[in-house]
């Protein structure tokens, strides 16, 4: 069985970083490309950033280019995403996704290229 168990939420002040980690089992994950999206109050789930298997390549959303970073640990099968310089925006449940098959990295940024799913973790940054 697949599981994904994000962690690393928080509130924090804007100008804030926060650290998300994700660790993942029941899966080879050293083959499997990597997301993080994110879900504010009352809209759709969005991407954020994605990593493929190796770690060589990642993909970000334009708000969070230049502030967000992905990176994986393939030992300790977890990919975490720093967030720095946090804004109000930024605001959400942030998931943590894996794509649908081995060595598998196409259209990163379409939700629907992911199977995996974690339960989320909350980010809150006041103003």
């Amino acid at each position: 069985q697949v599981q994904l168990g994000e962690s690393g939420g928080g509130v924090v002040q804007a100008g804030d970083s926060l650290r998300l980690s994700c660790e993942v089992t029941g899966l080879t994950f050293a083959q499997y490309a990597m997301g993080w999206f994110r879900q504010a109050p009352g809209k759709e789930r969005e991407f954020v950033a994605s990593i493929d298997w190796s770690g060589h390549t990642t993909h970000y959303a334009d708000s969070v280019k230049g502030r967000f970073t992905i990176s994986r640990d393939n030992v300790k099968n977890t990919v975490n995403l720093q967030l720095n310089n946090l804004k109000p925006e930024d605001t959400a449940v942030y998931y943590c996704a894996g794509q649908a098959a081995k060595y598998y990295y196409i259209r990163p940024k379409d939700i629907d290229e992911y199977r995996y799913w974690g339960q989320g973790t909350q980010v809150t940054v006041s103003s």
